[in-house]
């Protein structure tokens, strides 16, 4: 299949919906609408290498807990958990950018990284946008003094049995990459796993 070509519908600060021209399969002329934070968004650009937004993987090395946050969600009108994420501003690096969110969400100060996805896609059929998962250490007092007015989150340190107990909650809202993680760390204890190349995985109650 093949873009042809674009039309911006509606024109915001942050968040925009394009109509986007292609061919399909059978050479038959479709439109797809999208929303995009990029203008022109990615599938016109090509502009894939630079994500959007980081999600931040914490583990807190005091306690021996991951981290997760509780935020108040507008398109959901309820509590959603997830990890601290936000946009990459302006020329900061994914690290810089994940620092920075992890204190303005949870007061939790980042010291260590072991591990930053690529750019990836959570719901290619609506949006272009891109995250880096950053899997890091963390440590300090949970604290949403540095949250702004339209923020309200609460930052939980959780152990495998916690959760294992808000994985199996049916009533539970959750970030979809957040609850992948989670039931990982449910059953294994571990956050990821070492890697060839030497990555450290992150472990709690087990000794490493």
């Amino acid at each position: 299949m093949k873009i042809a070509s674009f039309r911006k519908i509606t024109d915001a600060a942050h968040l925009n919906i394009y109509e986007i021209a292609y061919a399909d399969t059978r050479g038959r002329d479709r439109t797809w609408r999208i929303a995009s934070r990029n203008d022109p968004p990615r599938a016109v650009s090509g502009a894939f290498a630079r994500p959007d937004a980081v999600v931040i993987v914490p583990y807190h090395t005091d306690t021996e807990r991951l981290v997760i946050i509780r935020e108040f969600r507008v398109p959901l009108a309820d509590y959603q958990y997830g990890f601290p994420a936000g946009l990459v501003d302006g020329d900061e690096s994914v690290t810089e950018a994940a620092r920075r969110e992890l204190y303005e969400e949870t007061g939790l100060t980042l010291t260590r990284v072991h591990r930053v996805s690529p750019p990836i896609y959570s719901s290619s059929g609506m949006t272009d946008e891109s995250v880096c998962m950053v899997y890091a250490d963390c440590t300090g007092t949970p604290s949403n003094k540095a949250n702004t007015a339209s923020e309200d989150i609460s930052a939980l340190l959780v152990t495998p049995e916690d959760a294992a107990r808000l994985c199996a909650d049916q009533t539970a809202k959750f970030d979809v990459k957040t609850w992948l993680v989670l039931s990982v760390f449910a059953e294994t204890g571990r956050v990821f796993r070492r890697t060839a190349t030497g990555s450290q995985s992150v472990l709690s109650g087990d000794g490493g």
